[in-house]
């Protein structure tokens, strides 16, 4: 079943002036389970794709839909709670709290959707046990590696219980130790679970573990290959 729909989508900055395409007519179907990693240089156009999907970045054309639902036709207010309750974020720089412990910056999403403080703290703690840090739940990020403040970062995409993970290069600040560890997590993650996850990277470590690459140049699919 498909989550991610994808039709003729454009992005083009400068619009008045000299047009860049940053993304140029892109037509996309992702899977449910699937671990899929948006590849390419750098400028051609996978973190402005990403942004995209993940409603970030609106579209100058075409559409996105995310179970059915084209995010475009969405207020600003509308998409701000799509993306709590449907979306989860890993980023290259982690963007945890500084002031909050792991298991704080873990459940403040599920604060910011209504949960009760038992629920999204016993929750929190669960998931931080999953991602192999249950260890360090009282620990603020700048007590933790980061290695450790990625996984908290993974446990806080996890915590709204979301349609799918996008990460944007989520691999970039990792030594390869780290790196090795965060995608064997991922990976059991995507498995046990069922976990969608959706990366742009050019880090040829986390290609070697997409089941699905996708290849973009100048804004457009280049190649689009499933492994075995």
């Amino acid at each position: 079943m498909s989550i991610i729909e994808i039709k003729d989508l454009h992005k083009t900055y400068n619009e008045n002036t000299v047009p860049v395409h940053a993304v140029n007519g892109i037509d996309l179907q992702i899977e449910e389970g699937e671990f899929t990693a948006i590849v390419g240089p750098s400028g051609c156009g996978k973190t402005t794709f990403l942004n995209m999907v993940g409603g970030l970045d609106l579209s100058t054309s075409g559409s996105v839909k995310i179970d059915g639902q084209d995010i475009a036709e969405l207020s600003s207010r509308q998409l701000i709670d799509f993306r709590l309750n449907h979306i989860g974020f890993v980023f290259q720089a982690y963007n945890l709290i500084p002031v909050l412990t792991a298991m704080e910056n873990v459940a403040f999403i599920m604060e910011l959707q209504g949960e009760k403080k038992t629920l999204r703290e016993g929750r929190a703690k669960d998931l931080l046990e999953q991602v192999g840090i249950g260890d360090k739940i009282n620990r603020r990020p700048k007590e933790l590696s980061e290695g450790q403040q990625q996984r908290v970062a993974v446990a806080r995409a996890l915590a709204s219980k979301p349609k799918f993970i996008l990460a944007d290069e989520p691999t970039a600040n990792l030594d390869s130790q780290s790196t090795g560890d965060l995608l064997d997590m991922m990976a059991e993650l995507n498995k046990k679970l069922n976990i969608t996850f959706l990366f742009a990277t050019h880090d040829q470590r986390v290609i070697d573990r997409a089941r699905r690459v996708i290849t973009l140049t100048d804004g457009m699919i280049s190649s689009d290959e499933r492994k075995i």
